[in-house]
């Protein structure tokens, strides 16, 4: 697992930087209801992405359970920056107008609890917005990669926490329904296979990606898969 602590200074440079955070800030703003007021940004990093979703007579408040990253995003958010564990957030049932947790379930072995204490904390008529199927977003085509991974996909993608289908049907059991989707391009986190050989242990690891040529090409840049789920029941008053 990745120590955010000693990569807070470095993080954003080594992820796309600014560019990816506009891309990402520009689909999350997409998919967000029309006035919300109070906007959590659960697993936010560094802020890069939180920041860029004010707007006058907004909060918008970062959440992550990295003190070095929540550092540089309280910088970046004048201190509305919130050490707290996505499975139990620092709010009262029914505060939030909406929930943000871009690139964070797919760290997980099961999005159960975090999409269960975003239903919690979410007024009716708020909105989850997700990140999901982060690994297949290295899979866009045309590309040798794509053709490769053709098969896995298939077999890997609907197991992974953060699969569409698994999102979905967890969000349903929170009375959570699908209310939009987009996706956005993860500028410059495009990899080259010698370079996707040396991420950690992964389905993507599984295929035989020393056989595909040009091993220092950077493949196209991946085009993630953000969804929404608006909540269709009221927040009971009891709770944190």
């Amino acid at each position: 697992m990745l120590d955010y602590d000693r990569e807070a200074d470095r993080y954003d440079d080594s992820r796309g930087g600014e560019a990816r955070a506009d891309e990402a800030a520009r689909a999350v703003e997409r998919l967000l209801p029309s006035g919300a007021g109070t906007v959590i940004d659960v697993g936010a990093g560094t802020g890069i992405v939180s920041t860029r979703l004010r707007r006058p007579g907004r909060v918008v408040v970062a959440v992550d359970r990295s003190s070095g990253m929540l550092a540089r995003a309280a910088g970046r958010l004048g201190g509305r920056a919130v050490r707290g564990d996505a499975t139990r957030l620092p709010l009262r049932p029914g505060r939030a107008d909406a929930v943000v947790s871009v690139w964070l379930l797919h760290l997980l072995s099961d999005a159960g609890p975090v999409v269960a204490e975003a239903a919690r904390v979410l007024r009716a008529g708020g909105v989850l917005i997700t990140t999901v199927d982060k690994e297949q977003s290295r899979l866009v085509g045309p590309s040798d990669l794509a053709d490769l991974a053709a098969s896995s996909r298939r077999e890997h993608g609907p197991l992974a926490a953060d699969a569409w289908e698994r999102v979905t049907a967890l969000a349903a059991a929170r009375g959570l329904v699908p209310a939009g989707e987009t996706t956005f391009v993860g500028v410059g986190q495009g990899l080259s296979p010698r370079e996707l050989r040396g991420l950690p242990a992964g389905w993507l690891r599984e295929l035989d990606l020393a056989a595909l040529p040009d091993q220092d090409r950077r493949r196209p840049d991946p085009v993630y898969t953000l969804v929404a789920f608006r909540k269709t029941t009221p927040t009971a008053s009891t709770g944190r």
